[in-house]
């Protein structure tokens, strides 16, 4: 009787050690509760089936981790325009510059435009950039889930995009990236429309190839 009494409390013991572990894990995760709309756009909407253009980015196969930890496919952003940036958390300077310029043109577009128009950061430090490492930049930063997606991927996959976006970077031997500083605008159907080059640069030509691909039918709302 004793024997089964101690091992009784011995399961209990094990039990309750195991689910203050999880609630601990649960409480430390800075990633977004996966379910309703606290999900980012990348994971709120399935693949579109509708058939890439033959300049669409969206042809693309690669597959990439958001910050939520779920698999996608670019084509989820497809019906909705996008600026698109490549990026790396531990970049010292030139990242959250770019970042910040992000903000900017989101301030910057007209209240009905602002609500449709997504924003995609891709990192290009396929090692250290783990979804918890995104999930902990995105509230650090203040990015939202309801226009932000934080993606990771593979390291054969960010090259393929850096090459069709123009942008060159190169790791060095601290574990630091050089790389181009810009943001690509793409259009509903995943075509870019138009980049901007450098930091601190003014917003206003991105806002106006937004706002001219929307009269043009190219963009769809919220």
């Amino acid at each position: 009787m004793k024997s089964r009494l101690f091992h009784g409390m011995r399961i209990l013991c094990v039990a309750s050690i195991l689910g203050l572990g999880v609630g601990v894990r649960a409480k430390d995760d800075p990633r977004p509760q996966a379910t309703g709309t606290n999900l980012p756009p990348c994971c709120r909407r399935a693949e579109a089936v509708a058939k890439p253009t033959d300049r669409s980015l969206y042809q693309l196969e690669s597959e990439w981790t958001s910050d939520v930890g779920k698999k996608v496919r670019l084509g989820v952003f497809h019906g909705r325009p996008l600026v698109l940036v490549l990026f790396f958390t531990q970049c010292e300077y030139a990242c959250p510059v770019l970042v910040s310029d992000l903000k900017r043109l989101q301030e910057a577009l007209p209240g009905e435009l602002r609500g449709a128009v997504d924003f995609a950061l891709v990192s290009l430090d396929t090692a250290r950039d783990t979804p918890e490492v995104l999930a902990r930049y995105r509230a650090e930063h203040g990015l939202g889930t309801d226009h932000w997606s934080l993606l990771t991927g593979k390291a054969d996959d960010v090259r393929e995009l850096a090459a069709l976006l123009g942008v060159n970077y190169r790791r060095d031997q601290r574990g630091q990236f050089s790389h181009s500083n810009v943001f690509t605008v793409l259009d509903a159907e995943g075509e870019v429309i138009q980049q901007t080059v450098g930091l601190n640069q003014d917003p206003r030509d991105a806002v106006r190839a937004l706002s001219k691909a929307r009269r043009d039918g190219k963009r769809t709302g919220p």
